[in-house]
């Protein structure tokens, strides 16, 4: 199944974003189903299939099933452009054809799910780990810092929530690192975190705002290492 899971993924890769130029793009955002460059799309989806695939006939139920799928997501996708937000219609339109990849590619390899996969102590215990590295450590965070109300030089100019995000962001690695048993690249982590935040801080000179940087930066790889630890305990017993 891996192999021609492999091979319908590449398919989907190589029609979606390698051979699709922009002009393509707004094209069919412009002109919807009258789009040329919609077919042209649709098309390499399927030349991309069949030559993956090795031109066998064997195949072609399933690569009719994903080129038209293919289309009708693509269709469906371009009538909401004004109606959704580009990026969750862009997750949706990715997550509708992975899953009509996954069940060609189950139909032909007479793959069966095992529904208690999704109840095993190993996907319970990824699940549990990420939404606290996430969503529990963000609440944490945001109790523990709004003690101290400090204002950075730039921060008019700053991206919105980017905090937030950056320490979702560095906990998931200090986690994955973990998980893998590479601990020094935890250390390169930090380094470069504090590289980037050495000119601000040396801007600043300001003794509050480098605790409060070194305060928060200690907090979320202890959250993250703390996580880490525990899930690596609760897989090996």
């Amino acid at each position: 199944m891996i192999v021609l899971l492999l091979k319908l993924l590449l398919a989907h890769v190589i029609g979606d974003f390698v051979l699709q130029p922009k002009k393509w793009v707004k094209q069919k955002n412009k002109k919807k189903h009258k789009s040329k460059y919609l077919y042209f799309h649709v098309l390499i989806h399927a030349l991309a299939l069949i030559i993956l695939l090795k031109f066998k006939f064997s195949f072609w139920i399933g690569i009719l099933v994903i080129t038209v799928s293919h289309y009708i997501i693509d269709l469906i996708k371009l009538y909401l452009n004004n109606k959704i937000k580009a990026h969750y219609l862009f997750i949706a339109d990715q997550i509708a054809h992975i899953i009509i990849i996954l069940i060609v590619s189950a139909l032909y390899t007479n793959y069966k799910f095992d529904i208690n996969i999704i109840y095993s102590k190993e996907v319970i215990a990824l699940l549990l780990a990420l939404m606290t590295l996430t969503s529990v450590s963000s609440v944490i965070m945001q109790l523990i810092m709004n003690k101290w109300k400090l204002d950075e030089d730039d921060a008019e100019n700053s991206l919105d929530k980017a905090g937030k995000y950056i320490g979702i962001l560095e906990r998931l690695f200090v986690f994955g690192f973990i998980v893998l048993n590479q601990w020094s690249a935890i250390g390169l982590l930090i380094t470069a975190k504090s590289v980037f935040r050495f000119g601000d801080l040396s801007k600043a000179k300001n003794r509050k705002l480098t605790e409060y940087v070194l305060i928060g930066t200690l907090l979320s790889f202890g959250i993250a290492i703390a996580v880490g630890l525990l899930f690596n305990f609760v897989i090996k017993n």
